[in-house]
């Protein structure tokens, strides 16, 4: 894959936190999206291909190990999106508090950056629908997209 595309994907998957954390702060409809422990992974999740598809850029002779780092990420991020969603049709599995809230605002990062790494909501939360669907569901779906772009992409020889 050519340098350009690995930084129009980092560039993607940044702008995609971007996107969370401004419907996090200004919300949608009225309604606050506050990020719940599985919002915070998949965040993790589209930083780690943003910044794995960047080093990939940076340093070539590396590129293929970048590369499937890049595609562990976002199948990661499928995984955890996947759960939510699950969650999301299973609301009566939900505990109220969820644990892993409690271990994710333990991190330093969640200290020093806040508005990016704490989690405050519920993951079995429903909030309003964007364009038909849950936020949780759009983020399973570009994960998806991005794990089968760097797919199809591992093997190919660089253009």
């Amino acid at each position: 894959m050519s340098s350009v595309r690995y930084l129009y994907i980092s560039l993607f998957s940044l702008g995609l936190v971007i996107f969370a954390v401004i419907l996090q702060q200004s919300g949608y409809q009225g309604v606050s999206f506050l990020p719940c422990p599985l919002c915070i992974l998949q965040r993790v999740g589209y930083l780690a291909i943003a910044i794995f598809c960047f080093l990939a850029v940076g340093i070539a002779p590396f590129r293929k190990l970048f590369h499937a780092l890049a595609l562990l990420s976002a199948a990661y991020g499928v995984s955890v999106a996947g759960r939510q969603v699950w969650l999301l049709s299973h609301p009566e599995t939900s505990c109220g508090i969820d644990p892993l809230e409690i271990w994710i605002n333990q991190f330093q990062l969640s200290k020093d950056i806040p508005w990016l790494f704490k989690a405050d909501g519920l993951c079995s939360a429903k909030l309003p629908a964007i364009l038909g669907l849950q936020v949780p569901e759009w983020s399973l779906f570009w994960f998806s997209v991005l794990f089968l772009v760097l797919l199809v992409t591992l093997f190919k020889k660089r253009t």
